[in-house]
């Protein structure tokens, strides 16, 4: 993993690798306010880039997800499959993972492959010629000239942001330049994750199933049960907790920055009591400059509204303690903390909302055992479904990108509108 180097007193004051004075040479354009960056990241009406959360709107979700919900049936019949496969079978992308992953990396290869995007791959730099001294700048660059598309995962904090900018230099010059997508940058953000969260959200708050009718649906009997008389469709009007690793959990910042553009929620965000995993300040000024109504607690059972928060909230977002970025100190000051407040039982489960999904990122850890396999099979257990999710909102994002979102849906309502 690359840092930057601290000043050596004996040698007064630049970087020490190439790579080093590759990120300072945009860290100007880094420190800006996110909003500042956003015109840089998109061409026209759509995403050029896609680095942050905060670059999805309210509306585009609905668009991603209903593009998502289009693709995923087309999927079920041989005549959608081959049309999907046909959209973008001229492209290709590289999916530069250097940080270890298994479930963005085959969702991504997955929902490239659905329409016809031609994948290859890099999964371990010492497989690269970065071996050779390499930068990963020069990497980056002499992967747009092969490819049409680069998708990025690295432990490298602001990584993909800057290859973002150095793609739009080398289009300001007259160079080929592709789209970066995020798919995970050091504790910054990622994005796709909270876009397929969402999108598991949205279906979930649709409160539609098989055997609704114009007499009668899911969500009139859930608007029956006691304390749902004001229950509404959709993601807004929801209180949504997060429990585990708040403070290294890029996946909470995503979701919660995005959830909070829906009207009416509130958030809360349930962390053991220890620096490193409590939630950081730049997310909470930032909750905070939004108006968002935000709650911090060190356990499921604390109240809110005169009840134990596991009782109130509509949505459950479970993580594990991230464990590989521990420190010996941090070990140390783990053994006074009692973590089992911040795992899940069966009885627990029972408590909550009929209808309130439990979403994890994953991969969910077996020896912290924030979510117990016993509960899998509980109807609000939403993880694996999440997890499938990314591959159908992945393929909408890159149908977005390379603009034939607008096929898909004229397609989708001619042949099963």
């Amino acid at each position: 993993m690359l840092t930057l180097m601290q000043p050596n007193p004996s040698d007064a004051s630049t970087p020490q690798t190439q790579d080093d004075r590759d990120l300072l040479h945009y860290e100007g354009r880094l420190a800006r306010p996110v909003k500042a960056k956003l015109p840089e990241l998109e061409r026209g009406d759509r995403l050029r880039h896609v680095i942050f959360s905060g670059q999805f709107t309210v509306e585009l979700l609905e668009e991603l997800g209903g593009v998502a919900d289009a693709i995923r049936q087309l999927s079920k019949h041989r005549s959608g499959q081959d049309f999907l496969i046909n959209l973008l079978h001229h492209k290709r992308a590289m999916l530069y993972f250097t940080q270890p992953s298994t479930r963005t990396f085959l969702s991504f290869m997955a929902a490239c492959q659905i329409l016809g995007i031609t994948c290859n791959e890099v999964r371990d730099p010492q497989t690269s010629s970065e071996t050779k001294g390499e930068t990963r700048f020069d990497s980056i660059r002499m992967f747009s000239s092969y490819f049409d598309l680069i998708v990025m995962r690295s432990p490298i904090a602001r990584l993909a942001e800057s290859c973002a900018y150095l793609m739009n230099d080398l289009e300001r010059s007259g160079n080929r330049s592709v789209p970066i997508v995020n798919a995970g940058s050091g504790a910054d953000q990622h994005p796709t994750q909270a876009l397929l969260d969402i999108y598991t959200l949205q279906r979930t708050f649709s409160f539609s199933g098989p055997n609704d009718s114009s007499i009668s649906s899911r969500f009139d009997d859930l608007r029956k049960q006691p304390g749902c008389e004001h229950l509404t469709k959709g993601l807004a009007n929801k209180t949504y907790a997060f429990c585990g690793d708040i403070g290294r959990g890029r996946t909470v910042r995503s979701l919660a920055l995005l959830l909070a553009n829906y009207a009416n929620v509130r958030l809360v965000f349930i962390a053991p009591p220890h620096p490193t995993l409590v939630m950081r300040d730049d997310l909470r000024d930032r909750l905070a400059a939004r108006d968002v109504e935000v709650y911090e607690f060190d356990s499921l059972e604390q109240e809110l509204d005169g009840k134990p928060v596991v009782e109130q909230v509509d949505a459950l977002y479970m993580t594990r303690v991230q464990r590989e970025h521990d420190t010996s100190d941090d070990a140390d000051q783990y053994a006074t903390i009692d973590f089992s407040q911040y795992c899940l039982t069966p009885e627990i489960v029972t408590r909550m909302k009929s209808y309130a999904p439990i979403l994890h990122p994953f991969p969910r850890d077996q020896h912290f055992g924030e979510i117990p396999q016993e509960i899998d099979n509980d109807p609000r257990a939403m993880y694996f479904r999440q997890a499938r999710n990314g591959m159908w909102v992945r393929a909408a994002l890159l149908a977005h990108i390379f603009d034939v979102d607008g096929h898909i849906m004229r397609y989708f309502h001619q042949e099963l509108g």
